[in-house]
């Protein structure tokens, strides 16, 4: 006998939140649906770690569903039936269980929401109830306004959401933001103190991507499998970040070492953004820490950690829904350049580049300086093309979704945007990775060379980098003074810049 339902439930790969009121009622009529199909593998070449992660957790979530005694149809990348298209795949459901509605939640991402409008004109989309604030909400705090200053939206966050104020809606401390106090480097013999890999076997999930024949990149041990795939792991993990990492969380949270992976990062962020985890109970969790303990925690720590989520995780999706389409294309510097082919090894001579790209690799994660400051510094200061660029942020790391991805790599770190989310580029010559890091330890160029054949290539690629962008970045007056800098040096020492970035940017794949 043939099951019958009159609405079918569509739940994305990061929908996984079983606190939506879809679930507060068992309905017998409703069926819900997870799927793995291959489009959603393929857009761009994934990191293995990063597709079974989400594999498993779908995986896990639908069974979570069914013990509660909600239907569950799950199609696996390899069953038969499978066509590989979410609306293909409904409509043969629809079909086969004479069901009258087809229903889905907001998606996070453009290209799946046109996708489903053009599917399924007919159909208004549930909110996801995930985010703090909405896309209508973000635009109409900067109607009309040129800028989108997240320091605007982050304290207009904060008294909305009563995080980390007084009565009178005043921050606690004194000040909206700790961020000075945030820059220190790893002390030397630092002992840390930090949060556990606990490894699971992953092995099933991993066999059928292998069968399935999905292109990836990166590495993984499937039998000890360390990112969190469940809500229950998840919320462990933010007990043992608040009783481990937190107390120190700031103070280091910009620092980079070779010594330590992940440091004193919460590793959340693939469990915030399936939405296993609400941002609202981290942020929570996290202020309790501090109104219990304030001696142990002190504020920078609290107000860092709060800022990343309550501030700029929500910031960089109301500039994603505020912006795109058009987002997905600006090149304001007209960059054509190619991703060099080490991006994908990290066979390269340059210490700083090789231990990012290669911990990126190993564990489809890199925290948000080495993101910024080591792999965005370089390919902005050599001229990458975006869309390399926002392919590889998207592909390499586990917890990139473009919503978030496409905001901090083309916006923050490539400054294609022309300034709609950060006021100036950030770029920098190896100065700051040795201030910020040990890598310029024993690298095999010299961070403080700046012509030599050990010349680290940070230093001319900088003044490079201003040099042929003038016209676009001298009356920016953050960054006026380079050229001021730059017009006090002598002809010849000019000259030996634009020869040696010529030089640097002709073997850039010997690098």
């Amino acid at each position: 006998m043939p099951q019958h339902f009159k609405i079918i439930r569509l739940i994305l790969g990061d929908q996984l939140n079983i606190q939506h009121t879809w679930f507060n009622t068992l309905d017998p009529s409703v069926a819900y649906v997870l799927m793995e199909v291959k489009c959603e593998s393929e857009y761009v070449t994934h990191h293995i770690q990063k597709v079974v992660a989400i594999f498993s957790a779908m995986r896990q979530f639908a069974a979570v569903l069914a013990s509660h005694g909600h239907h569950v149809h799950y199609i696996k990348i390899n069953d038969p039936q499978n066509q590989h298209d979410f609306c293909k795949n409904l409509e043969e459901l629809k079909a086969q269980w004479q069901a009258h509605e087809i229903a889905y939640q907001q998606p996070d991402e453009y290209r799946l929401e046109a996708y489903f409008k053009r599917a399924f004109p007919d159909i208004t989309p549930v909110d996801a109830q995930h985010f703090l604030t909405s896309k209508e909400e973000f635009k109409a705090l900067f109607e009309g306004k040129k800028t989108y200053l997240m320091e605007t939206f982050y304290r207009k966050m904060r008294v909305k959401h009563q995080v980390l104020v007084d009565s009178a809606n005043q921050p606690i401390g004194g000040k909206w933001n700790f961020d000075q106090d945030n820059r220190k480097k790893v002390p030397k013999h630092h002992q840390f103190l930090t949060t556990e890999l606990k490894g699971e076997d992953c092995s099933e999930v991993y066999e059928d991507i292998l069968k399935a024949k999905i292109e990836t990149i990166g590495n993984i041990n499937p039998r000890q499998f360390h990112w969190t795939t469940t809500r229950t792991e998840a919320m462990e993990l933010l007990e043992e970040f608040v009783d481990k990492a937190l107390p120190l969380f700031g103070t280091l949270q910009d620092a980079m070492t070779e010594n330590h992976w992940y440091l004193y990062h919460s590793r959340l962020s693939f469990a915030l953004n399936v939405k296993l985890i609400h941002p609202l109970e981290v942020i929570r969790r996290v202020e309790q820490a501090y109104v219990e303990d304030p001696e142990r925690y002190s504020l920078n720590q609290i107000e860092g950690f709060i800022r990343q989520i309550l501030g700029w995780r929500e910031y960089m999706r109301g500039i994603y829904w505020a912006k795109m389409p058009e987002f997905a294309s600006l090149n304001y510097f007209g960059n054509k350049a190619a991703l060099p082919s080490w991006f994908w090894t990290g066979n390269t001579k340059m210490n700083c580049l090789r231990h990012a790209i290669k911990q990126s690799l190993e564990h489809a994660y890199a925290h948000h300086i080495q993101r910024l400051m080591v792999t965005g510094n370089f390919a902005l200061l050599l001229g990458v093309h975006p869309d390399h660029v926002d392919r590889w942020y998207l592909g390499i790391y586990i917890d990139a979704f473009e919503w978030v991805e496409i905001t901090n790599t083309r916006g923050m770190s490539q400054f294609a945007d022309g300034g709609i989310v950060g006021s100036k580029p950030y770029v920098s010559s190896a100065a700051y990775v040795q201030k910020m890091s040990n890598y310029c330890e024993g690298c095999s160029y010299n961070y403080q060379d700046k012509f030599g054949e050990k010349a680290c290539p940070f230093n001319t690629l900088y003044w490079d980098f201003y040099v042929r962008n003038r016209p676009l970045l001298e009356r920016n007056p953050r960054i006026g003074m380079m050229y001021k800098v730059w017009d006090k040096m002598g002809e010849a020492q000019q000259q030996k810049i634009r020869e040696k970035a010529a030089f640097i940017k002709q073997h850039v794949e010997t690098l």
